[in-house]
């Protein structure tokens, strides 16, 4: 079993169970990153598996890109060392959720009410960085996609993150980098995009 969890520090409202890895360390290989909770940028992860299969891996990483950044493995090192992290994610974890916090909000003001056959719907996550959401019946995010620009906003369609069967109404929105002002003004213009191209369909 393959346990990816790069998103499993950044938990809002109560902390997620334990890792199935823990209780079947030499069944699963778990996978995690500093990429969320440090910096993009770094574009480090990190594995823990088990000794058996260690060596394969070893082997499989060398052959897809000889090693990661040198200089990007010292430095998650000595972040490590002096406990920046044990202080610097639940700084970002609660900053996250009030970001996701204004997200919600926003969309409950701005979307035009109605049902998941009139309106944009949306769950609430529990942690991580995205909100994703449902256009209704008959609309594609693809298509909503220039209209959101043309009023100053973006999001990715969702379709292109599913193994199988995509559902091209599904959208993903980022609440973690914008500010909560930034992300007022950005559901405000989905809204008003989402409702210019409902026009359109409308003939």
């Amino acid at each position: 079993m393959v346990e990816d969890n790069p998103y499993g520090d950044l938990w809002f409202d109560a902390p997620p169970p334990p890792p199935l890895t823990g209780n079947n360390p030499d069944g699963c290989i778990y996978l995690g990153s500093f990429s969320k909770i440090l910096s993009p940028g770094l574009r480090l992860g990190f594995m823990v598996a088990p000794k058996a299969v260690y060596p394969k891996l070893l082997q499989a990483k060398q052959a897809a890109d000889l090693h990661s950044s040198g200089f990007g493995q010292r430095l998650i090192a000595e972040v490590m060392k002096d406990g920046f992290l044990t202080r610097h994610v639940p700084l970002i974890r609660a900053l996250y959720k009030s970001q996701r916090d204004a997200m919600l909000e926003a969309l409950e003001r701005e979307m035009p009410v109605g049902d998941t056959d009139t309106t944009l719907t949306w769950n609430t996550p529990a942690g991580g960085m995205f909100i994703w959401a449902r256009l209704p019946k008959g609309m594609s995010a693809t298509d909503l996609l220039p209209f959101a620009v043309d009023k100053g906003v973006a999001f990715v369609p969702g379709a292109p993150f599913y193994a199988s069967h995509a559902d091209d109404r599904t959208l993903r929105l980022s609440f973690v980098t914008p500010s909560v002002e930034e992300i007022h003004r950005g559901i405000k213009a989905l809204s008003e995009a989402f409702q210019v191209y409902s026009a359109t369909l409308k003939g």
